[in-house]
């Protein structure tokens, strides 16, 4: 008889596993699955010796994917119960949820969702028992011998081993008699699932590819309890709420027309006005923090994107050439730095110009895929606020640390105050650079952020060809996280286009480039602070400040002179004076999101004292004209997320 393993917990304690029972066999109720040795691993996983074990449980990350996995398969199983002849393609599990892919012998529409929960609520009562089997390649493609899906990913693995592909066998996992191809692990069995919804149904090809045939993909979410599912449908019903996409059409703030072409927006009146508040603002901040103001053009000749290296790295996120001058060709610029770059080379630098701070509002143009555009978040044409620091290597620390707060603070302006920060290292595949660049620009990147006081979360291989970036990230209101502000170091682009500054020394050196955006690009940050907000700006962004509401049509001309005086306080005024009722009036005060409403009949008059009404429906009565237009402007002026209390 061989040593019972020894399990090593995280905690330091250690079970004895008799020999040849599975894992499950001593692990606590409610484990779902476990990591031995780092890997993830079935309940009924034997180990061959002694491990380390880490158990999971349903709350955790890997227990959710676990979770969520299962219950994409439950979900394919359901389905080829409903409808016979269906083949089935992958269905991974994704952030908060789930999707399968399906070819089906007839179309299928939300009312079948239904019909497929079901079933699938049948499945999991059933208990049924997630059983792994390690076959030969044989005879996994007779077991899935009607499923062409599944027979092309297995005669793929012929050429390289591939994540269902162990040892020379192939895994299959069956519940009851329905079989996939699949490495787990899996929950011990169907009863563990539950909390769970189908979502939606979309159209997808077979990996992506266009030239094959078109899938259907059925979406789901599952979590490890009701509650968590209840919490979090709220969430997506208070996201579809926010959609900036829909705001922008009730707030008439943008749209897109198609005639201009996907990807592409303009900003009505509204939305324009906002978009300049947001723009003066940063624009005032920036020069008071030492930046000097450029400007660069639209497009310019493929020479300079050589020069940057775009052309090698990132020419399939450009837009095609244009032919000019006899055939010299043009490209729509895609970034702004090599632009910046040449106003800096422009002239012989000195060591006490350093550091030296451009900033634009430059507009650039990015070949985005039909598929992944999406409202204002990703479009393919944007301005960026765009700021190239050239710096020296002594300056470049506190130049970084600098930086942060900059960026840091005047997120914190704009009410996002929720911040941790992600840093993103050298790319695999896509670098250029020597390796003690890198190590050097990373480290630089890392005590700046660490000194931040912040969460830094590590983004292995996620930086640009040029440089690791320190990426903000902020949640906002319903605690989404947004990628908000970029800075980048590169040590390369200034050796590509041979930037140098005289020093102290009277020697020629290389100054080091700082890429920063602020916003990322303006057209997000109006999209993602829309949603921040849910379409109700604080007062000193708001298109319309204050709402006047006349009773009746003699009314009017006291409105008016209201208006007039609040406009010379500064304040932006708008007087319905429309043949509505006073209550359809003050309704669509509300659907316009218009910060506050005076309501002014007679007796309002009469007494010289008004009633203030916030968006939340919160009046304050008595009010004199003067002391709300100071209310206001210094809520204002402050800047503050937050609306006046005036009895407060």
């Amino acid at each position: 008889m061989g040593a019972m393993p020894t399990l090593t917990l995280p905690d330091g304690s250690t079970k004895t596993l008799p020999e040849g029972e599975p894992i499950g066999a001593v692990l606590p109720r409610g484990t779902l699955a476990a990591r031995v040795d780092g890997v993830l691993r079935d309940l009924s996983h034997v180990p061959a010796g002694d491990t380390a074990l880490i158990p999971v449980r349903a709350t955790d990350e890997d227990g959710l994917h676990v979770l969520r996995h299962s219950t994409a398969h439950v979900m394919a199983q359901a389905v080829c119960d409903l409808f016979p002849g269906a083949k089935y393609a992958m269905g991974p599990a994704i952030d908060d949820g789930f999707y399968y892919d399906f070819e089906l012998p007839e179309a299928i529409g939300p009312a079948d969702l239904q019909k497929i929960d079901r079933r699938m609520r049948q499945i999991v009562k059933a208990n049924q028992p997630f059983v792994r089997e390690d076959v030969s390649r044989e005879v996994a493609l007779d077991r899935l011998a009607d499923q062409p899906f599944k027979l092309e990913i297995i005669e793929g693995l012929a050429a390289e081993e591939g994540e269902v592909h162990v040892g020379g066998t192939v895994t299959l996992y069956r519940n009851s008699e329905w079989v996939d191809l699949c490495l787990g692990p899996h929950v011990p069995h169907t009863g563990k699932l539950g909390s769970f919804k189908l979502t939606s149904i979309a159209g997808a090809y077979w990996r992506g590819d266009q030239t094959k045939g078109m899938l259907t993909r059925i979406y789901g979410t599952a979590w490890a309890s009701q509650e968590d599912l209840d919490a979090h449908l709220h969430r997506l019903e208070e996201a579809e709420r926010r959609d900036h996409r829909k705001l922008g059409v009730e707030l008439d703030l943008f749209s897109f027309p198609e005639e201009i072409g996907s990807g592409l927006a303009v900003f009505h009146p509204r939305g324009g006005l906002v978009r300049r508040l947001m723009e003066e603002y940063s624009l005032e901040r920036h020069e008071e923090g030492g930046y000097e103001y450029v400007y660069t053009p639209h497009i310019t000749k493929a020479g300079l994107f050589e020069t940057s290296g775009h052309l090698q790295w990132y020419a399939e996120g450009m837009f095609p050439p244009m032919e000019l001058d006899g055939g010299t060709e043009y490209y729509l610029k895609p970034m702004n730095c090599p632009f910046h770059c040449l106003i800096y080379r422009s002239r012989i630098r000195s060591y006490r110009e350093l550091p030296l701070r451009l900033f634009e509002f430059g507009t650039v143009y990015r070949y985005e895929m039909s598929g992944v555009v999406h409202g204002l978040t990703r479009v393919r044409g944007m301005t960026q606020d765009d700021a190239h620091i050239f710096t020296t290597r002594e300056q470049m620390g506190e130049e970084l640390r600098s930086l942060l707060v900059f960026v840091l603070d005047l997120l914190r302006d704009y009410g996002l105050d929720d911040f941790y920060l992600e840093l993103s290292t050298k790319p695999e595949l896509k670098s250029v650079g020597s390796a003690e660049d890198w190590a050097e620009a990373t480290e630089a990147l890392r005590e700046a952020a660490e000194s931040m006081d912040l969460e830094l979360v590590m983004d292995e291989g996620g930086g640009a060809f040029y440089g690791p970036k320190i990426s903000v990230q902020a949640r906002d209101a319903i605690g989404r996280t947004w990628q908000m502000s970029t800075i980048q170091l590169d040590f390369q682009t200034p050796q590509r286009f041979d930037l140098s500054y005289t020093g102290a020394d009277n020697s020629r050196h290389r100054p080091i480039m700082i890429h920063r955006a602020l916003f990322g690009s303006i057209e997000r940050f109006f999209a993602v602070l829309l949603e921040h907000y849910a379409g109700a700006f604080p007062l000193w962004l708001a298109p319309e400040q204050l709402r006047f509401v006349p009773v009746a049509d003699r009314h009017n001309e006291r409105c008016e002179e209201l208006a007039r005086e609040a406009s010379a306080a500064g304040l932006r005024t708008f007087v319905d004076d429309s043949k509505e009722s006073v209550g359809k009036k003050i309704r669509a005060a509300q659907l316009a999101k218009a910060p506050y409403t005076l309501v002014v009949g007679d007796r309002d008059i009469e007494t010289g004292t008004y009633t203030v009404r916030d968006r939340s429906g919160e009046e304050t009565q008595g009010m004199e004209f003067g002391a709300v237009i100071d209310a206001l402007v210094s809520e204002r002026d402050s800047r503050a997320p937050e609306q006046t209390r005036f009895g407060s």
